[in-house]
């Protein structure tokens, strides 16, 4: 701990500017409106100020933990005491490039990229319109929906090496991305900045028509009233966790404040006052339940943090 408390106070005297909360809970900051407090969380306003964080908690032996908007995580409830997180929301650049391409920094929500997409009529977004979580995040699990994934459209994503401190760019083939992975996940041991989206030119009524009917479909099968952190379990092979999950009997099934949504048994919604050990034990009962009945062993994919995490380099 005394090397992270030494590099708090570093980044405040070398970064007085970069706005920085020190044990702030982190039910503030996620859409599950779940967890304890953080140890610090920086937000800088520029790839600079944010690469120099990187580099002077390397300097003190410590890695970034990076966060977006939150929408996939529980964070729990006892907090994070070893964690500096790198909130990259502020980072939120987006032009056209000279080749027709969207260059996009972290920060930036996919529904926001995906409304940009639509305003200059390129088509192949349209599956992000309603996706709350930003592009950093998105390319970390290469997020999808409706058979849509950012795998599809990237052409580049712009990082930042924590091993050798600088700025690269990977072509997609260098991103080794898959069903809610990519080497970024897989991995780690990079801060992901922001990436070049290649689309194709399209009917911009077209575009919004289909936009508008997936985030319908959203609406009307999605607990959107609720907090949540999206899709509680990865899709199995050959079926759907929800399917799953509903055929078990446990659509509606509660734990203290955590609970199958009962609009859609692939969400854990939070009814007031859920903890992180509520969600915990909840899908561990979903998971034994589901593998019972079927056999078939549900993966979470919510990102579910220990209490115990540190990023202290050895």
């Amino acid at each position: 701990m005394e090397k992270l408390e030494l590099a708090i106070a570093e980044i405040k005297a070398q970064l007085p500017g970069t706005e920085l909360l020190e044990n702030v809970p982190m039910a503030e900051h996620c859409s599950f409106k779940i967890g304890g407090p953080v140890r610090a969380m920086a937000f800088p306003e520029n790839v600079e100020s944010l690469t120099e964080i990187c580099r002077i908690l390397k300097k003190h032996g410590h890695a970034p933990y990076m966060l977006g908007n939150a929408t996939n995580i529980l964070f729990p409830d006892e907090g994070l005491k070893k964690v500096f997180i790198i909130n990259s929301t502020k980072l939120d650049e987006m032009y056209l490039t000279e080749d027709g391409a969207i260059s996009a920094q972290a920060g930036i929500s996919l529904a926001k990229l995906a409304s940009f997409a639509y305003q200059h009529s390129l088509e192949g977004l349209e599956f992000a319109s309603g996706i709350p979580g930003s592009i950093g995040g998105g390319l970390m699990m290469n997020a999808g929906a409706y058979g849509g994934e950012l795998k599809d459209v990237v052409e580049s994503v712009t990082a930042y090496s924590l091993k050798e401190q600088r700025i690269v760019e990977l072509p997609n083939a260098e991103c080794r991305f898959a069903y809610r992975s990519s080497l970024f996940q897989q991995e780690g041991g990079y801060v992901v900045l922001g990436a070049k989206f290649r689309l194709n030119k399209g009917d911009q009524a077209a575009i919004a028509a289909k936009s508008r009917e997936l985030n319908e479909k959203r609406r009307d099968k999605q607990p959107l009233d609720l907090p949540s952190a999206g899709s509680a379990f990865k899709r199995p092979v050959g079926g759907f966790a929800a399917a799953l999950i509903d055929e078990a009997g446990l659509k509606g099934f509660a734990v203290g404040g955590a609970q199958v949504s009962e609009k859609h048994a692939g969400f854990v919604v939070n009814r007031g006052g859920a903890s992180a050990k509520d969600v915990r034990e909840l899908m561990a009962h979903v998971k034994k339940t589901v593998f019972e009945k079927t056999g078939i062993e549900l993966t979470p994919e919510m990102i579910m943090l220990s209490p115990e995490l540190s990023l202290e380099e050895n």
